[in-house]
This record gives structure tokens, C-alpha cells and sequence, in this order.
């Protein structure tokens, strides 16, 4: 079973420093860095009981290709109706310290000063932007006070998902980083160019609820 993601921004393709974006706000932007983490993923039976894989902890970075498909292995054969996976890293792994893999403090994720994970990066520029050097910086991160854990959520009544021993099914996400910035907050770049660990990082958490959708389920007959 794999997953497969593609950033875009709005109607564009994401393409790093290269590509001019405009925000809801009118203001452009430009994109340097954007990966966040997919963990704690679960699939949804049409019987309504779940099947959720275990240390399911995935690093997904537009600057990183390969990291943009990932397999997860052992889903048992059957039906499903359903997926969902956390956006960020679940309590317990915060306060782990750093460790390896994906969650590896080498990834640029994690604050040691603080100990725990960021769940979403994206860092550029904008002339609107007030900051030095008319960077962005959106670091966002936390599960208490606030707490910026999320859940994506998908229906796949409609078009469901079988897994079988004799081929490999996927499901292609795409992942709007517009969004960040767009439903239900708007946030200006003039007005809040950088966040880290302030009390409005919840607005993009709730911004990053609805950053992702299904493209396509490839995937074989029952």
C-alpha cells in the first residue's frame, strides 16, 4: 500500500524559490521550505473497526522527492472505506526526545530548546512581509496550549480502497500549501510574517486541517 503526495499552491504546482504565488490576501510569495509529518495512519472497514499501523511516522518534504511516496506495509487484505493520519507527531513521541528515522532531529523538526516536533514548515519570502530579509517563517508545532495536532480525514464510500496480495494499491494525495494561509483564518504576511510557538499558530493548524485531498485511488477490483 503506498502514499503518494504532490504539493501544489492554489491551481500551480509547487516549485521552491522559483515560482512567484499569490496568497488569499493578495500579497506573493515565494516558497524555500515546505514538509511536514503524517503519522498514526489508519484505515477505516466498511464494518466500521479499524486497522492502524503501528509506528507510522512519516516525513513528507517537497525538497526531498523520494520522500513525497512511502509504503506501508502489512495492511491486511480487504475492503476499505475510510483513511485518516495525524498531521504532526502525537504526544507521547513529543516527549520522547529526539530520535531516529523520520523522527530524527537531523530533519530540521524538532526543538531541542523546547523539546518536541514541528508538524508543519514553510518558510519564504513575500514583499509584504515586515521581517528581516522579507522572510516567512511559519513553524508550527505543539500539543498543549495549543495544541496544533491535527486530523485529515477521508470518505472512500464512494470509491473504495482494496487491498489484496497480488498487487499494490495507492492513494495519491494532493497537498495545497495555499491553504495554510486561506480557510477558515486568513493570515496577512504584512500583519504576522513569522510564528513559532504563539497562541495564533492554532489558526494555521485549523488552516491545515483542510490542506489535503485525494486525486486519484489506484487500486484493484474485490
Amino acid at each position: 500500500m503506498q502514499f503518494q503526495f504532490t504539493h501544489v499552491v492554489g491551481s500551480l504546482p509547487l516549485a521552491l524559490n522559483a515560482t512567484q504565488y499569490t496568497n488569499a490576501a493578495g500579497e506573493s510569495f515565494y516558497v524555500k521550505t515546505f514538509k511536514y509529518y503524517v503519522s498514526n495512519i489508519k484505515f477505516i472497514r466498511a464494518d466500521g473497526s479499524e486497522y492502524a499501523q503501528p509506528e507510522s511516522y512519516y516525513l513528507v518534504n517537497e525538497g526531498d522527492s523520494a520522500s513525497k511516496t512511502f509504503t506501508i506495509p502489512n495492511v491486511p487484505i480487504g475492503t476499505y472505506t475510510g483513511v485518516n493520519f495525524m498531521i504532526g507527531v502525537d504526544s507521547t513521541r513529543n516527549v520522547s526526545g529526539a530520535q531516529t528515522g523520520a523522527l530524527d532531529a537531523l530533519n530540521d523538526m524538532f526543538w531541542s530548546w523546547k523539546t518536541g516536533y514541528i508538524f508543519v514548515k514553510m518558510e519564504g519570502t513575500s514583499p509584504s512581509s515586515t521581517a528581516s530579509g522579507n522572510r516567512i517563517e511559519y513553524h508550527i508545532g505543539g500539543f498543549q496550549n495549543p495544541n496544533n495536532i491535527r486530523t485529515a480525514a477521508f470518505s472512500l464510500v464512494s470509491n473504495k480502497l482494496y487491498i489484496k496480495s497480488d498487487s499494490t494499491s495507492s492513494i495519491h494525495f494532493q497537498t495545497d500549501v495555499g491553504q495554510l494561509f486561506q480557510t477558515p483564518n486568513l493570515i496577512k504576511f504584512a500583519e504576522t510574517p513569522a510564528l513559532m510557538t504563539e497562541p495564533k499558530t492554532a489558526d494555521i493548524a485549523d488552516n491545515y486541517s483542510d490542506m489535503f485531498s485525494i486525486v486519484s485511488i489506484q487500486t484493484g477490483t474485490p
